[in-house]
């Protein structure tokens, strides 16, 4: 099978589905899709648009028995994120695409990805437009386009003193079971299988994000975990913050398990798992304490838990804050592709 013949069974779509039949908000916007040198997007009067690059390596991101349906979900969501974490609205999405030879031949894979691709992009309205293919060691790279209403965007530089700190979801689980797969750590079948959906589908918090604009001062996405990514809104913000210590170790969502299971999984673990794990795509966010009631209702809103857990401060670096008020300078690292 060629490269062109690959694109057009696998790839080209005569017309994004929407439920009930109806056309897809984004299609509007679109142009010019798939087929020509470049497509054409027409972003609606007074819109920016946003636009995010992410890579998926084989061996580096993902296993290479990882089901090709949640890589082709997961090589979307996390690219979604980043708009989630914007408060952009997805438009489109382009694909380049290097298969090793077998995966190429592999009609099966193939069509695995591309349910998992578009069965997450249909559900945003993220059509695909275009992109690449070539042969080589297998990698994803997508490039997603969205709107956003002039001066709304949600950045990581807004971030005042005295603005709470908040996380969406879970956080940590991710982590827990990436070391379950690597064999760092034993977890019982079920707890696994929970932890590994958060690892190979995770959601973008795409409703949460457009909920927050007008109300969340900074925002990013958790994909390197929560220290390292709310570390770049402190850098960008000219800031500091101090994070409750008990709220944070909460918020993993094996939290029950894990604080029964002894071995290598103690209070200092279970919280190192939370903030630095990655690969959570959830969002951390700052807003001021007068906001509180419009967060939990953005929340509501976007059927996403959120969870207060911290403050900005004015002194830089990061710190944790325990039950009798002592604090810790928290300085792990991120996590670093060249590290």
């Amino acid at each position: 099978m060629g490269e062109f013949e690959l694109i057009e069974r696998f790839f080209k779509r005569k017309e994004a589905p929407a439920p009930d039949g109806q056309a897809q908000p984004a299609i509007h916007s679109i142009a010019l899709g798939i087929g020509d040198d470049c497509a054409l997007l027409q972003p609606k009067p007074g819109m920016q648009l946003a636009i995010s690059t992410d890579m998926l390596v084989e061996g580096r991101h993902f296993f290479a028995d990882v089901d090709p349906e949640a890589l082709g979900h997961k090589a979307l969501a996390v690219n979604l994120s980043d708009l989630a974490a914007c408060g952009a609205e997805p438009l489109a999405c382009t694909l380049a695409l290097a298969l090793p030879p077998e995966r190429a031949a592999d009609e099966a894979w193939l069509a695995a990805f591309a349910c998992g691709l578009f069965a997450l992009a249909d559900a945003h309205g993220c059509a695909l437009i275009g992109g690449d293919t070539t042969a080589g060691p297998l990698n994803l790279c997508i490039t997603v386009f969205g709107q956003v209403p002039l001066t709304q965007a949600l950045r990581r530089d807004g971030a005042q003193v005295g603005d709470d700190v908040w996380v969406s979801g879970t956080l940590g689980d991710a982590r827990l079971a990436l070391g379950a797969l690597r064999g760092e750590w034993a977890l019982p079948p079920d707890v696994l299988a929970a932890a590994r959906q958060r690892l190979e589908r995770p959601t973008p918090r795409v409703a949460l994000g457009l909920a927050l604009r007008g109300i969340a001062s900074a925002a990013a996405d958790v994909s390197d975990g929560l220290a390292g990514d709310l570390g770049h809104i402190l850098q960008a913000s000219g800031a500091g913050a101090a994070i409750d210590r008990e709220s944070a170790s909460h918020l993993i969502a094996a939290r029950a398990f894990l604080s029964s299971a002894g071995g290598p999984f103690d209070a200092e673990r279970r919280l190192t798992l939370v903030l630095t794990g990655g690969d959570d795509y959830e969002l951390v966010f700052t807003a001021p304490p007068a906001a509180r009631t419009a967060v939990q209702a953005a929340g509501e809103q976007a059927a996403t838990p959120v969870t207060r857990i911290g403050r900005i401060e004015a002194e830089p670096g990061l710190r944790l804050i325990d039950a009798h008020g002592q604090t810790t300078p928290w300085a792990a690292r991120a996590f670093d592709h060249f590290a």
